[in-house]
This record gives C-alpha cells, sequence and structure tokens, in this order.
C-alpha cells in the first residue's frame, strides 16, 4: 500500500514495481523544494489509476532518481464523470476555479468565452493558459489524493461548442445553471455522467441559454442568491459529490 503521508508526485510515464526512473523536470524540482533524501518514501501516480509507493534512491543537482514499489489501486474519483463548461472568469479566478473543481472531483473543465465575458482568450494566448490551468490541475491532484488528473480542453466560443456536441446520452444528466424557470439541481435525476454549464460575469446571455436548451441542457438552479462566475460551478460539483 502507498504511504499517504509521503510527498505525492505526477509522473505522466509508464510505472511498473521494481522500475528505476529519473524522474521529469516538475517532479525533480518538487523533490528538491521538499529536500527528499536518498530513501525517503513518494508516492507516484501517472492518472491511469491508482498509485504506487516508491522511494528517492539518488538525488542530483537537477535530477533526481526514484525506485518502484509496490501498486496501490487507490479510487477516490466522484461515482460520476463531470464536465464543468464555464465561461471563463477573469484575473486568477479562473486559476482558484480549476483548483477547487479539482479537489472536488471533476473531470473535465472546458474553459468558454461567452458573449458576455470579460476573459477573451485564442490562439498561442489561449494554449499557454491551458497548459498553466492544466500546471494548476496537476498540483491540486497531487496535494488532494487523486490518481486521476482533470482534462482541461482547449479554449472554444460557446456557441461553437454548444452546436459540436453530440445528443445527450440516456446516463447523461446536462444543466445550465440559471435563475430563469429552472428546476432546483438537487431535484435532477443523475446518471453516469454530468455537464454543467455556467456564464462569466455576469452570467450567460438569453440566447446562449436558449441554445443550450437547444442542445439538451435543463435550467438548473442553485438558490435564490445569486453566485459569482467561479463560485457556482463549484457549488453545483459539491451539491453532487455529496449526493
Amino acid at each position: 500500500m502507498s504511504n499517504r503521508t509521503a510527498p505525492r508526485l505526477y509522473v505522466p510515464a509508464p510505472l511498473a514495481a521494481g522500475l528505476t526512473l529519473t524522474l521529469p523536470p516538475g517532479p525533480s524540482r518538487h523533490a528538491q523544494v521538499l529536500r527528499l533524501q536518498p530513501g525517503d518514501a513518494v508516492t507516484l501516480f501517472n492518472g491511469d489509476g491508482g498509485e504506487w509507493a516508491a522511494r528517492i534512491v539518488r538525488m542530483g543537482r537537477s535530477d533526481v532518481d526514484a525506485q518502484v514499489l509496490q501498486h496501490d489501486p487507490a479510487d477516490r474519483e466522484l461515482p460520476v464523470a463531470v464536465t464543468l463548461a464555464v465561461g471563463m472568469p477573469a484575473n486568477d479566478r479562473m486559476d482558484w476555479l480549476v483548483e477547487k473543481a479539482t479537489e472536488l472531483g471533476v473531470a473535465t473543465i472546458q474553459p468558454l468565452v461567452c458573449e458576455r465575458s470579460v476573459l477573451r482568450l485564442a490562439g498561442e494566448r489561449a494554449g499557454k493558459k491551458v497548459a498553466h490551468w492544466s500546471g494548476v490541475a496537476i498540483s491540486a491532484s497531487e496535494q488532494c489524493g487523486r490518481t486521476r488528473v482533470p482534462v482541461i480542453a482547449p479554449v472554444q466560443p460557446l456557441r461553437a461548442w454548444c452546436e459540436a456536441l453530440p445528443a445527450a446520452a440516456d446516463d447523461e444528466l446536462r444543466a445550465v445553471l440559471s435563475l430563469q424557470d429552472a428546476q432546483p439541481l438537487a431535484a435532477l435525476p443523475v446518471g453516469a455522467r454530468a455537464v454543467f454549464l455556467s456564464g462569466p460575469e455576469g452570467g450567460l446571455a438569453p440566447a446562449e441559454e436558449a441554445l443550450a436548451r437547444t442542445a439538451g441542457f435543463r435550467a438548473a438552479s442553485l438558490g435564490p442568491r445569486v453566485l459569482r462566475a467561479e463560485t457556482a460551478p463549484l457549488a453545483a460539483l459539491a451539491l453532487l459529490g455529496l449526493r
């Protein structure tokens, strides 16, 4: 069994008992910052499920070697695969949303550019942001004990994303977080998958809500208060996790 008190490091590489490997630059830096020494225990995971007990066998100036020991088939994922499709909040609020959604068990985050979006990303700038958010998700997964890392999908305009969605599967809940003619989210049936669509600062425009409903989304309410763009999707995810 892996040691839950040992530092956890994400290693995007095949792992097997008895393997000795040089950790990639990111995990190596992490091990050095923690001042680990040969013989110290670590836990490795690669996102394929489960995690591996391991120990440091060499600390170099810029790289670190670890020996993989025993596999633990730990599964700390939600029973529902949840996608958060979010109108990106501005500044560092999207970083915070990615971090907390990872801790709460999200499977995929789909950043969207909406009519009322303050943060508008495209091209190379969007790609760099997605790479940054993927790093945030990795760090949060290391911290919270997850053995899988959420997917951060490429930034898309909301309309293009909605129009490209296939028909909803029988076991999939699609809900757009709304204050207009909405049912309580807690009352909606949930199957194996769920997609929550949430707007940016200022919410979704009426035409965007109408488009979402055409794509199979049901209007869902989180209560009478208006939540911030970074709070609403997390509240929906937490509610689902508690169910």
